[in-house]
């Protein structure tokens, strides 16, 4: 059974809640590691994924409390998510449901960097430099899925078994919102409210998040 995440923090937070601050100086990493993302960007390309690197954000540090989340973000390449288990980088997971609780999940295409061919919940991606990851969480649902959010909870910031960092939101749909995937989709489903009526599909790790979620 894959690993269990590690929370760092837990909300829920409304958007305005969550600070941010941002380091001047970017993170350098070793030059092995450098060229190792040199090697897995040209990877990616040479199995049709229009990939491109740059600069996205890593952690730095941390404070929450029960009216704020506070964020110190430092630019980083964004390709040492690929290769290196202590960068922190940081994304974002929005998941996204209906008014009625349904789930909106989505096969990833297979060009993609991560979780290629798999169903995933929701938007996500990463931070860019100078932005507050509460507003990447509506940024990525808008790109992905073309719909806003009628309410956004930032429920969680959380280390995966893979050392990136992820900060999780829920956003709730208007009533009758219609969703229009983007192309790093390839199918997508409304799954039930109820986990235990999900498809064969959802993955031990969605249902255990989505229960999670739904607890709080």
């Amino acid at each position: 059974m894959p690993a269990r995440p590690e929370i760092l923090a837990l909300g829920p937070w409304s958007a305005d809640q969550v600070q941010t601050t941002w380091l001047a100086q970017k993170f350098e990493p070793a030059g092995e590691i450098d060229r190792a993302a040199d090697a897995a960007v040209a990877e990616l390309r040479e199995r049709g994924s229009p990939s491109h690197d740059g600069l996205s954000a890593r952690l730095a540090g941390y404070e929450s409390g029960p009216d704020r989340l506070s964020l110190e973000l430092q630019p980083s390449r964004w390709s040492l998510r690929l290769v290196d288990d202590t960068a922190d980088s940081l994304s974002v997971l929005c998941v996204a449901r209906a008014a009625d609780g349904r789930w909106l999940a989505g096969r990833r295409a297979a060009w993609l960097a991560s979780w290629a061919g798999r169903w995933a919940l929701g938007a996500g991606g990463s931070v860019e430099v100078g932005e507050n990851p509460a507003h990447t969480l509506t940024r990525e649902l808008a790109e992905e899925w073309s719909v806003s959010a009628e309410r956004l909870d930032v429920v969680a910031l959380a280390r995966l078994p893979s050392t990136l960092v992820i900060l999780v939101g829920v956003a709730w749909l208007p009533a009758g919102a219609e969703v229009v995937p983007d192309a790093e989709h390839d199918e997508f489903a409304w799954w039930p409210a109820d986990v235990d009526r999900w498809p064969e599909e959802a993955d031990e790790p969605l249902r255990r998040m989505a229960t999670m979620l739904a607890a709080r």
